[in-house]
């Protein structure tokens, strides 16, 4: 059962381990049991129905029957204990182990109190408790509350008093003796300045002493008998002319002139001087007075020290410290007031003011600033994080995040953009997915169209070729020329023990590299026909060549392992150097004239990875042989060959079938060759002129790389970026440049542009830069044709639309329907029966609009047509109006023994509706783990239909750790309740949000309470730049590597750990680090 707060501001937010959490106790109550629970003042207890197992909680944080909270004055008539749940809300009730809910139910009960009928002392108070009272003697008195008698307060250390206490009833009262008057701290007592007031009565001059005064006169006066008054002393007598000697009082009698002293005062041995005793003015001394034989001896009251004068008494900070708001300090003039940093001390030495730092200068800070009492911290704009120094705001480079972005990362000032490859499409804000061209109008293909992972192809029916614009057909010759053009021309040499293959390129190349570490290089295409004797009549056509010879084909793929995809320039002059030497011992293999290479596809990837039982599947076929290693990173190069080799001419010592075995051996061998000249480093290609060589190893900067990047891309800043389109890499600048006229390129990272269409004298044409064969000149506009697609052009007829330039023909608006005039240019010119808005498309069978289904979406009006969403992604329901409405509702995150993160589908886009994911965490043996919600967006208002649980088990009644259905913007981090975690979310058909990325570690159970100690200080949570911390994924990564093994704490240097973390927090984890493992 868990206990919360219900006083303090926004309880309802509490999490398991958050502040307002009172107590939580385990194994209260047993299934299928009955638990009684019992509510007073500021108490709650628990009985178990039939075991003598009992529990109580004391909290001024938790009920008051009253309703109303001693400390905050809000009215309150609930209690919040929930079994085995964190509330979420005021509408749950408590549910889980037992599925119980509490009502709180106010009984009838005799007010004693407001009746009369209680026996409280008259000098106690009466409280009312259900069923009963209580009694309280008032403070003055002690006793049981039914028996109270006066507290002599005077008893004990004077009541505090420095001069006289006296007892009242149920109280006392300090007074001060004649000449002082009591301190507003209602004990101590100060002197009384007579001479502030009318001189004190004194005619002349008037002089304050400890306790009392004085009065004198000038010169030619003396003071009378009074005390007060000034007499002239030119009188007769020795008592007017001063010559008694007298300190007081001089009185003339029949022996003469005698002194005495005035009252308080003791006539000293000599006759003439007096002594003061503790009788007047309390002896000069401010608290305490004792006579002895050489005067009064001053002392002071406890906790004050007798000043250097030896009569005043000086407060100390034991007393009330000192008076002092904050810092007191004892000196030998009294105390010293000080304020800590981010104070200021007033005029009057006591009181401390809080400093506002955030008025000058923002207080340092580069974003906001906000004041303190005592500090001011600095928290800095979204897209920001605050430095170690907790001043100086930098920009998040999100992009240096790996996993930020599926394809590119742009980070920007506060933010950072996606941008997807060209021919997919963005989703949930950081996904790319595939575009299905062929879904909008067929692609734009006349006849077939075939999607493909990041692009589309349209291909004709028999009898029809792809025109230039690579969208129509037209018709092609029927007869094929039996011997087929050499698509590329191998070489293959031998100097020493090393083959050496080159490969020329006789058609157009195509080179393409979608990342730094990827590339594809492809010549030519599968022969069309099986170019062998006894298939050539099934399948040539009849009016192509006599077959003369039988020739042979023969396919291989090669695949070796690598470290990086790279293909480097080829340097001639060293090649060169080193095949003169070696001219004499070069033997040269026979695939020249008589052996050709129909086409050939290198490419150079990622390793795939394979699931454990795949690899277990493919180390029983391989038995026998090295086995790969478990996780081995780096690259693969696939390499697909198509030989063709015609053999010789038959003759009487090697007939046709000698010379069919004859030409199979050469093949073998040449395929043989064709793999040790790649594996070895020693094959290249020849592309735009140029001679690449295919390389394994990974790149050194003593082999002369001229760049780290890949053919086809360019250094701009730290990162490699592809030639954009209409660009090409030329290799002798090393830059990327714009197509020459008459030239287009289509795609990015490319070594050459494509040549426009020409048609018999046209001249091919076109802009600097075309990025497509539409911007080659000379073709027809949008909504017009011709049988080339080349002017001249005529317009789409009546009925009929065309969007795309240098088309052959235009399409059907269907269903009879005709156009508002020709050339129309899109379907909207169609006239149809009703226009249809965004989210729908126009049947032209039915002639009526339909709403575009799931998985499909329409943001513009009037089309014929829905778009499909981008890769595996789909939409919530039909008819919708935009591409943000697709998502992918597969459950994100990574599962790992040490390591992981759970993730709502399509994040950090909006999840899907009524959807359902759930994850296993199952750490190893002697471990536990430590959840971390950074953040977590749920809707505000949807009656808790998105739920997130996490509990030992799927059964409801198991152990609950966390659960929520709210927004919580605060991290918070937890330890599970259990070894294992069974966690699930489920989303409704209402309301939607970004959702959530929970990370998670395990960590050896014997740190369970440095853990605990850790994820359970305010301390982690106070202050917003500790939140940031376990909002940055990074320092949450570093962060885990500590808790997974506290001891990897001490391997960072002092400078690491604060270049990464703030001094508040390092301080933090380093006194409960260094506590944990030196206890002594």
């Amino acid at each position: 059962m868990r206990v919360y707060s219900n006083n303090l501001p926004g309880y309802m937010d509490a999490t398991i381990d958050g502040d307002l959490l009172i107590r939580i106790e385990d194994d209260i109550i047993d299934r299928n049991s009955r638990l009684s629970l019992e509510i007073s003042d500021e108490r709650l207890e628990w009985n178990r129905i039939g075991s003598k197992k009992k529990g109580y909680i004391n909290s001024q944080f938790l009920y008051t029957l009253s309703g109303q909270s001693p400390m905050y004055g809000e009215v309150d008539y609930y209690i919040y204990a929930g079994f085995n749940r964190v509330p979420a809300g005021t509408f749950r009730s408590g549910s889980g182990l037992c599925k119980a809910s509490v009502i709180l139910l106010k009984a009838k009960d005799v007010d004693e109190c407001m009746e009369g009928t209680h026996d409280c002392h008259p000098n106690a108070t009466c409280s009312n408790t259900p069923k009963s009272f209580r009694c309280q003697c008032r403070q003055g008195y002690v006793g049981n509350g039914r028996h109270c008698e006066d507290e002599d307060e005077c008893a004990v250390n004077n009541g505090g008093c420095v001069h006289e206490c006296t007892n009242t009833q149920g109280n006392y009262r300090c007074d001060c003796y004649d000449g002082f008057m009591l301190h507003d701290d209602g004990h101590n007592c100060i002197d009384v300045d007579e001479c502030a007031v009318n001189r004190g009565g004194c005619q002349q001059i008037c002089l304050n002493n400890m306790g009392s005064y004085e009065c004198r006169c000038s010169a030619d006066f003396v003071l009378s008998d009074n005390g007060h008054t000034c007499i002239s002393n030119k009188g007769s007598g020795n008592c007017k002319k001063q010559e008694h000697g007298c300190a007081h009082i001089c009185q003339e009698t029949n022996r003469g002139t005698i002194c005495q002293c005035r009252p308080g005062f003791e006539l000293a041995p000599n006759r003439k001087d007096c002594i003061v005793t503790c009788s007047h003015g309390n002896g000069g001394c401010q608290h305490e007075c004792q006579d002895t034989d050489n005067g009064p001896v001053c002392t002071c009251h406890l906790n004050y020290l007798l000043a250097s004068d030896g009569k005043t008494c000086i407060e100390t900070c034991a007393v009330n410290n000192g008076g002092c708001d904050r810092q007191c300090k004892d000196t030998q003039s009294g105390v010293r007031c000080s304020c800590p940093d981010g104070f200021t001390l007033q005029p009057d030495g006591k009181k401390c003011l809080d400093v506002d730092e955030c008025r000058i200068g923002n207080g340092g800070c580069d974003h906001d600033c906000r004041n303190t009492v005592g500090s001011f911290t600095c928290s800095c704009h979204k897209g920001y994080k605050l430095l170690t120094n907790e001043r100086t705001c930098i920009d998040i480079d999100e992009c240096s995040i790996n996993g930020t972005c599926d394809h590119t990362c742009e980070n920007t000032p506060g933010s950072f953009w996606c941008y997807c490859n060209q021919g997919y499409q963005a989703y949930g804000i950081t996904h790319c997915g595939d575009i299905d061209e062929c879904s909008i109008n067929n692609g734009g293909c006349h006849h077939t169209c075939k999607n493909h992972l990041g692009y589309y192809e349209c291909s004709c029916r028999a009898g029809y070729k792809l025109h230039p614009n690579k969208k129509d057909c037209i018709e092609a010759e029927m007869c094929i020329p039996l011997k087929a053009p050499a698509k590329a021309v191998l070489t293959c040499n031998k100097v020493g023990d090393k083959e050496t293959c080159g490969l020329t390129c006789k058609t157009s190349a195509h080179f393409s590299s979608e990342s730094e570490d990827t590339y594809t290089y492809s010549c030519g295409s599968d022969t069309e026909y099986e170019w062998t004797h006894e298939k050539v009549n099934a399948t040539m056509p009849s009016c192509s060549e006599h077959v003369n010879a039988p020739s042979l084909k023969r396919k291989a793929q090669f695949k070796f392992s690598a470290d990086k995809c790279r293909l480097r320039r080829r340097h001639r002059e060293r090649f060169q150097d080193n095949f003169s030497r070696a001219l004499s011992k070069q033997r040269r293999y026979p695939c020249t004239e008589l052996c050709q290479v129909n086409y050939v596809n290198l490419r150079c990837g990622n390793r795939p990875t394979r699931t454990k039982r795949a690899k277990k599947r493919r180390g029983r076929r391989r038995k026998g042989r090295r086995r790969e290693v478990e996780g081995q990173s780096g690259s693969v190069i696939v390499a697909e060959f198509e030989l063709q080799m015609n053999p010789e001419e038959p003759t009487d010592k090697c007939d046709v079938n000698c010379v069919r075995r004859r030409t199979e051996k050469k093949l073998r061998r040449t395929v043989n060759t064709l793999r040790k000249s790649i594996n070895r480093e020693q094959f290249f290609v020849r592309f735009a002129g140029t001679d690449y060589e295919v390389m394994r190893r990974s790149l050194k900067a003593d082999r002369g790389v001229e760049s780290i990047c890949t053919l086809g891309q360019i250094m701009v800043g730290d990162k490699c970026i592809s030639c954009s389109v209409g660009s090409y890499f030329n290799m002798e600048s090393g830059r990327c440049e714009k197509c020459p006229s008459g030239t287009y390129q289509d795609e990015e990272g490319q070594l050459t542009c494509q040549p426009c269409p020409s048609e018999g004298s046209r001249s091919a044409t076109g802009i600097v830069g075309a990025r497509n064969v539409t911007e080659c000149g000379g073709q027809c506009s949008p909504g017009h044709f011709s049988w080339d697609g080349f002017v001249p052009c005529i317009p789409c007829e009546l009925g009929t639309f065309q969007p795309d330039p240098g088309r052959t023909s235009c399409f059907s608006c269907g269903g009879g329907v005709g156009t508002i005039s020709d050339g129309a240019t899109s379907f909207e010119h169609c006239i149809v029966r009703e226009s249809c808005s965004a989210g729908q498309y126009y049947n032209v069978q039915g002639g009526q609009c339909h709403r575009c289904p799931h998985g499909f979406y329409q943001p513009r009006a009037g089309q014929n047509f829905c778009v499909r969403c981008p890769g595996n992604t789909t939409t919530d329901f039909d008819g919708s109006t935009n591409e943000n409405e697709c998502k992918d509702r597969t459950c994100g995150g990574e599962i790992g023994d040490f390591m992981g993160y759970i993730q709502s589908p399509n994040y950090p886009g909006n999840y899907p509706s009524n959807v359902e994911c759930t994850w296993h965490i199952v750490p190893p043996k002697g471990r536990r783990i430590l959840v971390v919600v950074p953040e977590i967006y749920l809707p505000a208002k949807d009656d808790c239909g998105d739920v997130l649980v996490m509990r030992k088990g799927a059964s409801p009644y198991s152990v609950t750790t966390y659960e929520t259905c709210q927004t919580y913007d605060r991290p918070i981090a937890f330890t599970s309740r259990s070894r294992k975690l069974w966690i699930q979310f489920k989303s409704n058909g209402a309301n939607s949000q970004k959702g959530f990325q929970v990370p998670y570690v395990t960590y050896d159970e014997n740190y369970q309470d440095l853990i605990e100690d850790i994820v359970r200080d305010g301390r982690l949570y106070a202050s917003d730049h500790h939140q940031e911390i376990l909002k940055d994924k990074k320092l949450v990564q570093a962060l885990f590597e500590v808790i997974a093994q506290p001891r990897n704490y001490f391997k960072y240097s002092s400078a690491e750990s604060t270049a990464m973390f703030p001094r508040s927090f390092i301080k933090l984890l380093r006194s409960k680090v260094t506590r944990f493992f030196r206890p002594f």
